[in-house]
């Protein structure tokens, strides 16, 4: 952070600059005067170098307070082994199995299931395949374990970054608070320095993945030591399993699935040559002080004691309401000035109406060659395409994530990402726009801009069965 004595030394020197400008604007403007200034300035050493040292200061003081540019490394998305597939077959044998469920939930989990847009290869958590189908602690830090681990290795192995020279460690897991923490897990399992500084994010739900960045990045651009920062995206799907019957809660066994992504960004120039994307703007809306907003996706116990995550028949709509107060503070900072100027004509067309016409929404495409839409549900992405106006094209990369991957909450804009880089549509020069909705009701924004063109790495979790995509239907 920037101290007061820092801010009044800028504003100081800036001050002296100005002086020293309108001085030269004199000199200039009136000849005759030049001998004065220059007589003045030869007999006065002093002043001559006061006024030297305070053009310095603020140089300096400008260079030394300006943010630091974040760029991302590289990234890599979990991908469970095969044997880990949620198969139709293997889901419906577990919930036979499962005692707490009667045939009536069963037969309402497979009708929102086969609805859902999700495919045959998803993954889901190690009970799902035991004998034991009561979600336990042990199978939750195994699942934790597994993703971040495989991640963090990968990511590792392709960006031949020594572990000791991360500074900085972002976890965020929504739902799934293990003590010792996630990060201290990380701290431990890679032998990290004793000074890094680690951060723990929860409670925050799908979002959660791009406010992790946004706090990396913040603590990059204020800092002049730290360089790396190491950023781990997951969930716990094993905890949020639900046994009970409330159907509001029923959902999420049916669309939430396994993933983890581990991105390494930095704040060094000198890597600006091997970095994939450079963070160009960040914006997060809260919208929690709406009680509907609030209580849209929330945590709680059912009339029996179960705990669950009810999605309430709101969460669409307030989705849409929230998107389009957050495009609001976003348009003006990434639009071109010919939509806004189209879109200021129509909020002045419609406000002349009286009501009859509605302001026309902006087409973002203009600003953005690429989208990683939230992949939150079949719902969520067609009423994001509604209200944005999207083409089928535009939201491929979300459906067919939803598809392959299933949601992964928190990670799934990163396998979007991947997506992208699977079908080389992405070319340096790119702006990419990410966007993610969370519990509370949160949404977050990612600007990238890429800095090479897109290649496809051999651990893209992609690279088995991009050949049979986009599908046709899903």
């Amino acid at each position: 952070m920037i101290s007061l004595k820092q801010i009044k030394l800028l504003q100081f020197s800036f001050l002296c600059l100005l002086s020293l400008t309108l001085l030269l604007h004199i000199t200039l403007s009136y000849i005759p005067f030049v001998a004065v200034v220059l007589r003045l300035l030869l007999t006065h050493l002093h002043l001559s170098i006061f006024l030297s040292i305070c053009m310095l200061l603020s140089i300096f003081c400008g260079l030394k307070t300006r943010p630091n540019h974040v760029f991302l490394i590289n990234y890599t998305c979990y991908k469970p082994p095969p044997h880990r597939k949620c198969l139709y077959g293997v889901a419906e044998s577990f919930l036979l199995r499962n005692q707490h469920f009667t045939q009536e939930t069963i037969e309402f989990m497979r009708k929102i299931y086969l609805k859902s847009g999700l495919g045959d290869e998803t993954y889901a958590p190690p009970f799902i395949f035991g004998e034991d189908t009561t979600p336990t602690l042990k199978c939750a830090i195994q699942e934790a374990q597994e993703g971040i681990f495989s991640s963090i290795d990968a990511l590792l192995s392709k960006t031949l970054i020594d572990p000791l020279s991360i500074d900085i460690v972002v976890v965020t897991c929504g739902s799934f608070s293990h003590s010792p923490s996630l990060s201290s897990l990380i701290v431990n399992h890679y032998n990290l320095k004793p000074d890094v500084k680690t951060y723990n994010l929860s409670g925050m739900g799908c979002g959660s993945g791009v406010l992790s960045i946004d706090c990396a990045a913040r603590v990059l651009r204020a800092s002049g030591k730290a360089q790396h920062a190491l950023v781990v995206i997951t969930e716990s799907t094993t905890l949020n399993w639900y046994s009970g019957d409330n159907r509001s809660m029923l959902v999420t066994n049916c669309i939430f699935r396994v993933g983890c992504t581990a991105a390494m960004l930095t704040n060094d120039p000198s890597r600006r040559s091997v970095a994939k994307m450079e963070l160009v703007d960040i914006l997060r809306t809260h919208h929690g002080a709406d009680d509907r907003s609030y209580r849209a996706a929330f945590q709680e116990e059912d009339d029996k004691g179960y705990t669950g995550v009810a999605l309430t028949k709101d969460l669409v709509r307030v989705a849409g309401v929230n998107l389009r107060e957050h495009l609001t503070i976003l348009a003006p900072r990434v639009l071109p000035l010919s939509q806004l100027v189209l879109y200021a004509y129509s909020v002045a067309v419609a406000a002349l109406s009286r009501g009859e016409s509605k302001p026309t929404v902006p087409d973002f495409t203009a600003a953005f060659e690429h989208m990683c839409i939230h992949t939150g549900g079949k719902a969520v992405i067609e009423q994001v395409a509604r209200v944005l106006r999207l083409r089928g094209e535009v939201t491929e990369p979300a459906r067919m994530s939803l598809n392959r991957f299933g949601n992964t909450s928190s990670s799934l804009v990163f396998y979007e990402l991947a997506y992208f880089e699977a079908k080389k549509r992405v070319k340096k020069g790119d702006k990419m726009w990410m966007i993610a909705f969370g519990t509370g009701f949160k949404i977050g924004s990612l600007v990238w801009k890429w800095l090479q063109n897109s290649a496809q790495e051999n651990d893209n979790p992609w690279n088995d069965c991009i050949q049979r995509y986009p599908l046709d239907a899903w």
